[in-house]
């Protein structure tokens, strides 16, 4: 009577689950920056939406503010209100969000994320 192998090796287990592990932990050590970009992406919105009917009184200091303000309600530190590009279209007012975060993996290697959002006050 043959008996043919059965399952996986301990070996084999090994190999399949390196390079999962590596994924998760990428995963793991990407999402505090996701988090943080979609607060930035809320907060965004929020200004735009306060600001949509304000018309002729709205400036891009006051606009600035109202993103600094937010940022430091929700413990935004990168990027800087700054750092968020606001200007004025023959549409109306524009915020774009055009920033880099790295976060590190393993010794020397590190993640990098390119995050680009543009909010319209029309």
């Amino acid at each position: 009577m043959r008996h043919s192998q059965r399952g996986i090796t301990l070996i084999g287990w090994i190999i399949l689950l390196v390079p999962v592990g590596i994924c998760v932990f990428g995963i793991i050590r990407l999402t505090p920056i996701y988090i943080n970009y979609y607060s930035v992406v809320k907060f965004m919105n929020v200004v735009a939406n306060e600001n949509k009917d304000a018309g002729t009184g709205v400036t891009a200091d006051s606009l600035r503010r109202a993103l600094e303000k937010n940022f430091n309600i929700g413990y935004i530190e990168h990027p800087d209100s700054k750092d968020i590009d606001i200007h004025h279209e023959s549409s109306g007012w524009v915020m774009i969000a055009d920033y880099e975060d790295t976060v590190p993996m393993f010794a020397n290697l590190s993640l990098l994320a390119s995050f680009h959002k543009e909010v319209d006050l029309k």
